[in-house]
């Protein structure tokens, strides 16, 4: 007789399948049965080329909002510093349009400019008094007659020394006298030190007395040779009232040709000794001048 009251455990397909998991199979002798299916693998190519795919614009997948969708980690960190770059350069640019910043600027490094030229003076001063910023104008200290005669002298020197004023002169010459030489060795001498100054033009026959490297002459060409030296484009002689000099101009110098019997200005000549004479060359720094070329009403 059955009963109603029996029961049975019902178990799913799902619970069935889980409790089998661990069970190996066997087959009909009893032998554990081997699954020989493969196991598939990725290549190193297939790897390689995953990572090429994973870090393309199109297959990256933007997981934060800090993150520049569609760009590798290489382009965002290009892209990051370029934005800070401008971003510098912006601020620096509206500190530099601030009002009255750039004039302010100016007027503090004239005056550190004028306090270092005053401190170089009072230095220069401990040698020569007459250097002394705070000395006044020498000619101050002069009588009435020596002031005239300084004045004449200045005004005479100021015709034969290109490129110096009347005033110059004068404040040299009176700087002389109160030093205590007399008119005459005060003339020969500022005349004789004016005359090879830097930037002054030299005589010709005042170039052994310099004792800078380059120099500026005047003169006449008087004479052209022929070179054996491709290196050199022009050789001849160049004269003025004082004397001649021997004057090269290099291939390298690319200077304009010169022609004889005309008037020339070098400025920037190097200054050699060959034989023991002072010779001039035309370098790559020197500049020529000619006063009378292009008068086309004469």
């Amino acid at each position: 007789m059955s009963s109603n009251n029996a029961t049975s455990n019902v178990v799913s397909v799902d619970e069935q399948a889980f409790e089998k998991a661990d069970e190996a199979a066997v087959d009909e002798e009893g032998f554990e049965v081997v699954d020989e299916t493969p196991e598939f693998q990725a290549t190193v190519q297939m790897e390689v080329q995953a990572k090429v795919d994973a870090n393309h614009p199109d297959g990256m997948v933007d997981t934060s909002d800090e993150r520049i969708y569609g760009a590798t980690l290489e382009q965002e960190e290009r892209i990051r510093a370029r934005e800070a770059e401008l971003e510098r350069i912006s601020a620096q640019a509206e500190l530099g349009t601030q009002e009255g910043r750039e004039k302010r600027t100016r007027n503090i490094a004239a005056k550190r400019s004028a306090e270092r030229r005053a401190e170089f003076q009072k230095r220069a001063a401990s040698v020569n008094p007459m250097a002394d910023p705070e000395r006044g104008d020498p000619r101050a200290e002069l009588t009435q007659e020596q002031l005239a005669a300084v004045n004449k002298q200045s005004m005479r020197l100021a015709k034969k020394l290109d490129g110096w004023s009347r005033a110059a002169i004068g404040r040299r010459l009176g700087e002389a006298v109160v030093g205590g030489k007399d008119l005459m060795s005060a003339v020969v001498g500022v005349f004789e030190e004016l005359q090879t100054a830097p930037g002054t033009v030299v005589p010709i026959g005042k170039l052994e007395d310099v004792n800078r490297k380059e120099v500026s002459i005047e003169g006449q060409v008087e004479v052209l040779w022929d070179s054996d030296s491709p290196a050199i484009a022009q050789v001849g002689l160049i004269a003025d009232e004082s004397g001649k000099t021997k004057v090269t101009i290099w291939e390298k110098s690319d200077a304009p040709w010169i022609e004889e019997g005309e008037q020339v200005r070098i400025h920037g000549a190097a200054r050699n000794w060959y034989e023991g004479r002072v010779s001039l060359a035309v370098t790559g720094w020197s500049t020529l001048h000619f006063p009378e070329r292009g008068r086309w009403w004469e």
